[in-house]
C-alpha cells in the first residue's frame, strides 16, 4: 500500500492560486476570448483532416526520426552549420557551454525555448560564468523574477502590468508607469543594448527540415530574428520531436500551429535559416551555427506503442487553454516545466515520477485538450496510463484499492448499495437529498448537497414494469451505469416509456454492472480491464441494433476505451469492436433514430437551459441533438453562457480536489441562472448530481432534470 503522499500539500498550492482574483480573471478572459478567437481563425477550414495528416506525418517522422536526423546532418553540415546530439539535457548543455567556451563568448541572448527549460540550460551557463539574458518579453520578466513560464506560449500571463511595473522599477533604479507600451518601451531600451553587446544567440526551433538540413522559428516578436543574426555565434536547441522530412510537412504543421495557440492566422515572424550565413561581427565575416538535437528520452519514447504518439506535440499549449483546472490555477500549479495536459505527461518521462505524481491526478477527464490537439494526441488516457503506472511503482491507495475490489464482484456492490438504502434513513430528507455529510466527506464537500440511494433500483423496477413491445422497429438493449439503476432510476423509466411509445423493443442484461469509468479515473487499470470483460459478457451485441446508454460517460467510456482495454484479447476485443459499435448515447438515438418531432410532444412554455457533458460534447462529439431535442419536447431552450465547460463533478475528481470542484461549479450555477430559465437538463447522472446538488445548497429553485425526463412528461404518446 502506498503511504499517505504530500497531496495534501499540494491542494495547499491550489489554494492559493484560487485566492489569487487576479490570475482568475486573467486565465477567464483568456479562455473565453481564446475560444472565440481560434474558432474564427480556422472558419472554413476542415480542421479534423488538417490535425489527422499533422498525426500521420508526425508519426511516420518518429518512426523514422534516426534516418531522418542523419539526413538532417548531413545536409546542415554541407550547408556550413556544426551539428551536435545531446543525449541528455546536462548533455546538451554541457555541448553549449563547451562551444561558449571555444568561441570565446563571455555574453549569450535567448529566444523563448522550452526545450531550454527542460534542461535547465540558464543554470549550467550561469554557473560556468556566462551571462545569459533572455529577450523574449514574457521570458525577460520571469527571468528577472527567478521562476518558470505559466504557460509555453505566454510565460508571464499570471502577472499583472502592476507587478511587472514593479520589477521594471527595480531593474532600472526609476519609477515606471503601468502601462503596457511604456513598459515595452523599456524592455527594449534594456535589451537593446544585451543584443549588440553578445557573442552568442541561443534560440530553440519550431521544425528541423532533413531534406534542406535548415530549420524553422516561429514568433510574434522580433527578438528571435535579432537573437539568430546580431550575434556571431548561433545555437539552436531542439528535441528529436522536431525533426520533419520536408518543408511540405512543416508548413502543414504552421497551418494550426499559430492558430492552435493563440487564434492567430499567422504569428508576426516565421524565420527560416538553412545554412551559415554572413555575418560582420564575426572575424571571418561568416556566422557560426550550431544545431544540438536532445533526446532525453523522446527515442525511448517513440518506441512504446502508448507514448509514441507525444511525438505529435507542437507545443501550441491549446492543451492549457481550454483546460478548465489550468483556468483556475495556472501554470505553475499545473505543471513542472512544461503545463497543461501534455505537461502532465512530458514531468513524468522527462523530470520523473515525484514531479508528477499529484500533476497525473490533477486531471478532470474532460477532454477538452484532447478535442483542440494539433497533433490528435490522446492525451487524457495517456494521463491516466501515467497514474496508473506511478501507482504500480508506488504501491496503490487503500480507497482505489477497495473500490477496485468492490467493482470486481458486481453482487458485493450490488449489496453494499442496497444496504446503503437502508442506512441512509436516519439522514435522508423528503426531497431526496442527505442532512448532513457523511463522515468520509470532509467540510471541503459542502458546496454541494448529496442524493440518496433511490427506494427501488431500476433493475427491480424492470423485472416489474418491462414494456411488452409486440412489432418492434428496433430492439435496443439498456445500459444503466450504476448511479441512474441505484441513484436516479426514474430517468431510465422515462426512456422506457418513450421507446415502448416508440414502438423499440427493450432488454436489460442483469448481470451488467459499472462501466468501470471511476477506477479507471483512479489509476486502478486493471480493475477497469476486469469490469469491462464483466459487462462485455453481460451483452450479446448481436441481438440488438442499439445498446442505449443514459449517461455519457458511460456511453464514451464503453464505445472508446472498452476496445483498447482489452486489446490483448482476441476473442473480448472482436467482441468489444461489436459492442462498441452499437453503443449510442439516448439523446442521439431518440434525435437521430427514432427521429421523434415537435408535434410528438405538448407544449410547456417553460424555459430550459442545457448543461452539455463533458463525455457528450467532446468524447462522442454530440452537440445539437439534446438541444434539438429541447425544442422539440415543448419547451423554450436559452442558450448559456459556456454550455460546454465542465461542471466540475470528473466523478473521483470531486473527491480529490473539491476546492476545484466547486469553483467550476461555482462558475456553470452562476450562467445558468443568469439565463433565466427555471429548468436546467443534460445528459448525464453524474452532471445531475452535481447541478442538482449546487443548486440545492444555493438554495435556488431551479430543476435540474435528465432529457429522458422532459421528454416522458411532455409525450403525446403515452
Amino acid at each position: 500500500m502506498q503511504k499517505a503522499d504530500n497531496l495534501k500539500e499540494y491542494r495547499k498550492e491550489l489554494q492559493e492560486s484560487l485566492d489569487n482574483e487576479f490570475l482568475r480573471t486573467t486565465l477567464d478572459n483568456f479562455a473565453v476570448a481564446y475560444k472565440a478567437g481560434r474558432a474564427n481563425a480556422f472558419k472554413g477550414m476542415d480542421v479534423r483532416s488538417l490535425i489527422d495528416d499533422i498525426a500521420c506525418s508526425k508519426d511516420a517522422a518518429g518512426e523514422n526520426f534516426e534516418a531522418l536526423y542523419k539526413e538532417f546532418k548531413e545536409n546542415a553540415e554541407a550547408a556550413g552549420i556544426h551539428v551536435h546530439f545531446a543525449k541528455t539535457g546536462d548533455e546538451a548543455n554541457q555541448i553549449i557551454a563547451q562551444i561558449a567556451k571555444d568561441s570565446d563568448c563571455k555574453k549569450i541572448v535567448k529566444s523563448k525555448s522550452m526545450t531550454a527549460e527542460e534542461t535547465l540550460l540558464n543554470h549550467d551557463l550561469e554557473d560556468a560564468g556566462l551571462e545569459v539574458t533572455e529577450t523574449d518579453l514574457g521570458e525577460w520578466i520571469i527571468q528577472l523574477r527567478h521562476e518558470g513560464p505559466s504557460h509555453m506560449v505566454m510565460p508571464a500571463i499570471h502577472l499583472s502590468r502592476y507587478q511587472v511595473g514593479d520589477l521594471f522599477t527595480e531593474v532600472t533604479g526609476s519609477k515606471q508607469d503601468a502601462e503596457i507600451e511604456k513598459l515595452v518601451k523599456v524592455a527594449r531600451r534594456e535589451l537593446r543594448q544585451k543584443y549588440v553587446e553578445a557573442d552568442m544567440g541561443i534560440t530553440g526551433a519550431n521544425f528541423a527540415v532533413a531534406e534542406t538540413g535548415g530549420i524553422g522559428l516561429v514568433t510574434n516578436e522580433g527578438n528571435a530574428r535579432l537573437v539568430s543574426t546580431l550575434p556571431r555565434v548561433h545555437v539552436a536547441l531542439m528535441g528529436i520531436d522536431k525533426l520533419l522530412p520536408n518543408l511540405h510537412d512543416a508548413l502543414r504543421i504552421l497551418k494550426a500551429l499559430p492558430r492552435n495557440a493563440t487564434g492567430q492566422q499567422i504569428t508576426s515572424y516565421v524565420t527560416w535559416i538553412t545554412g551559415a550565413n554572413e555575418c560582420l561581427s564575426a572575424e571571418d565575416g561568416k556566422k557560426e551555427i550550431h544545431y544540438v538535437i536532445l533526446d532525453n528520452g523522446r527515442s525511448e519514447l517513440l518506441k512504446d506503442s502508448l507514448f509514441s504518439q507525444v511525438n505529435r506535440c507542437v507545443r501550441c499549449g491549446a492543451c492549457a487553454n481550454v483546460c478548465p483546472v489550468y483556468r483556475l490555477v495556472g501554470g505553475h500549479k499545473m505543471g513542472h516545466i512544461y503545463i497543461g495536459a501534455i505537461g502532465l505527461i512530458l514531468t513524468y518521462f522527462f523530470h520523473g515520477k515525484d514531479k508528477a505524481k499529484n500533476l497525473v491526478q490533477n486531471c478532470i477527464n474532460c477532454e477538452a485538450c484532447k478535442d483542440v490537439c494539433a497533433g490528435g494526441i490522446d492525451l487524457p488516457r495517456l494521463i491516466k496510463e501515467i497514474h496508473a503506472r506511478i501507482q504500480d511503482e508506488d504501491g496503490h491507495p487503500l480507497p482505489s484499492v477497495l473500490l477496485s475490489k468492490v467493482l470486481r464482484n458486481r453482487k458485493l456492490f450490488h449489496t453494499l448499495l442496497r444496504t446503503a438504502k437502508w442506512g441512509q434513513k436516519p439522514v435522508a430528507e423528503k426531497d431526496g437529498f442527505i442532512r448532513h455529510l457523511p463522515m468520509i466527506f470532509s467540510k471541503e464537500h459542502s458546496f454541494r448537497a448529496l442524493p440518496t440511494i433511490a427506494e427501488k433500483p431500476f433493475r427491480d423496477w424492470w423485472k416489474d414494469n418491462r414494456p411488452e413491445v409486440k412489432k418492434p422497429k428496433l430492439r435496443v438493449a439498456l445500459f444503466s451505469g450504476c448511479v441512474q439503476d441505484f441513484v436516479y432510476p426514474e430517468q431510465m423509466q422515462a426512456a422506457v416509456e418513450l421507446f415502448a411509445a416508440n414502438n423499440v423493443s427493450m432488454e436489460y442484461p442483469m448481470e451488467q454492472s459499472c462501466c468501470g469509468l471511476p477506477v479507471q479515473m483512479m489509476g486502478e487499470m486493471e480493475a477497469s480491464r476486469d469490469v469491462a470483460k464483466q459487462n462485455l459478457r453481460a451483452f450479446e451485441p448481436d441481438a440488438y441494433d442499439y445498446i442505449i446508454t443514459l449517461c455519457a460517460s458511460c456511453a464514451a467510456h464503453l464505445k472508446h476505451n472498452y476496445p483498447k482495454l482489452v486489446m490483448d484479447r482476441p476473442a473480448l476485443k472482436y467482441r468489444a469492436d461489436a459492442f462498441a459499435d452499437k453503443i449510442i448515447d439516448y439523446s442521439s438515438f431518440v434525435n437521430d433514430v427514432l427521429k421523434v418531432k415537435k408535434v410528438d410532444f405538448n407544449e410547456s412554455k417553460e424555459k430550459a437551459t442545457y448543461h452539455a457533458p463533458c463525455h457528450l460534447c467532446r468524447g462522442l462529439e454530440v452537440h445539437d441533438a439534446p438541444r434539438q431535442l429541447i425544442e422539440k419536447g415543448g419547451m423554450e431552450y436559452v442558450e448559456c453562457a459556456e454550455e460546454e465547460v465542465c461542471c466540475g463533478f470528473g466523478g473521483t475528481f470531486s473527491m480529490k480536489f473539491p476546492e476545484l470542484s466547486a469553483e467550476l461549479l461555482n462558475k456553470k450555477l452562476t450562467n445558468v441562472e443568469e439565463t433565466g430559465a427555471t429548468t436546467l437538463l443534460t445528459d448525464c447522472p453524474g452532471c445531475i448530481m452535481q447541478l442538482r446538488g449546487g443548486l440545492k445548497t444555493r438554495g435556488s429553485k431551479i430543476k435540474v432534470r435528465h432529457v429522458s425526463e422532459v421528454l416522458a412528461d411532455n409525450s403525446k404518446k403515452k
